[in-house]
């Protein structure tokens, strides 16, 4: 279904703009009309569905079901959640959202957004397809690991005070969901979209654009001049320019290829995949919406580590 975006950004790239195929530009404005597009209407989609599925089931029934279960269990709960919801992190924000209004713990639902984008059943699938199960199997165990230690980490600091202020409105304001009819559910999921749009849709075009550019007119071999094998510090150097890129897990594994095939040892393709994934500027752009400075900080550090440490230890033993 999603190749329909493709197909928008064709026919509005080579037919409407009259662009050429291969040059920068036109990659990048590619890019960016097809990202907008299936960005926007993932977005649209799920803000309604997490409202019409909140207006069954209240904020309130959410959090006993998480809050019955032991912490540890609750993260793994979150982490593999985000497993089986491919988004990228922006359309995962409204998610994170609704954990934060049912009365999730913060660091809860900081499992299911890194989880959410870095790991996913197409990447699962791809990488099986192209590298077997063995690194299958690597990527998903330390994309859960990630995401369940960052969680309990941050779960410990405390940082609630560091969530943006309007989605704590939002959750004293709505702890239950005035509807009794589908006609009541539809305009509650229609209200609920405009709402978040309302906040964040002006910081995803940002984060977009940043995204179009970096993939438009950087090339594949930078990060092996830089991060090749050669290099000790190869592993944080992927991890930082990885940074700059946005790519879902799925769109970035044929960039993974390329670079294996190139030569790039597997732990240091491993963190590149994840910074892009888990830890793009972009995201960090969009999340500015929904987590302050502070805690925005301590998630990129201490995703970045976690990054770096599983991409030293995988160049060591394999």
């Amino acid at each position: 279904m999603l190749k329909i975006f493709t197909i928008i950004a064709d026919i509005i790239t080579f037919q409407w703009f009259g662009l050429e195929p291969g040059r920068h530009l036109t990659e990048t404005v590619h890019f960016f009309v097809e990202d907008t597009t299936k960005i926007f209407f993932l977005l649209v989609t799920i803000i309604f569905l997490v409202a019409i599925v909140r207006s069954y089931f209240p904020p309130e029934r959410t959090r006993k079901f998480l809050s019955d279960k032991k912490l540890f269990v609750a993260h793994i709960i979150a982490a593999l959640l985000g497993v089986i919801t491919p988004f990228c992190s922006c359309s995962a924000c409204p998610l994170f959202i609704g954990f934060i209004e049912a009365g999730i713990p913060l660091g809860v639902t900081i499992s299911f957004l890194i989880s959410s984008p870095m790991v996913n059943e197409v990447a699962l699938i791809l990488l099986f397809g192209l590298f077997g199960w063995e690194i299958a199997a690597i990527y998903l165990g330390t994309g859960l690991i990630i995401a369940v230690v960052a969680g309990l980490i941050i779960g410990q600091l405390n940082m609630e005070r560091f969530v943006a202020d309007y989605v704590w409105e939002i959750r004293m304001g709505q702890t239950e969901v005035p509807v009794a009819d589908w006609k009541e559910r539809i305009e509650y999921g229609k209200d609920y979209v405009k709402e978040i749009l309302s906040k964040i849709w002006l910081y995803v075009l940002g984060g977009i654009a940043a995204g179009a550019l970096v993939h438009g007119y950087v090339p594949q071999d930078f990060l092996l001049k830089f991060a090749g094998p050669s290099n000790p510090l190869a592993v944080p150097v992927a991890v930082i320019l990885g940074v700059p890129l946005y790519s879902n897990a799925a769109g970035v594994i044929p960039i993974v290829q390329a670079l294996m095939n190139k030569g790039l040892p597997l732990g240091t393709t491993l963190a590149f995949m994840m910074a892009v994934t888990a830890l793009s500027f972009p995201e960090m752009v969009i999340l500015s919406q929904v987590l302050k400075r502070q805690l925005i900080t301590t998630f990129a550090g201490i995703v970045s580590v976690s990054i770096t440490i599983v991409g030293y230890v995988f160049n060591i033993l394999i």
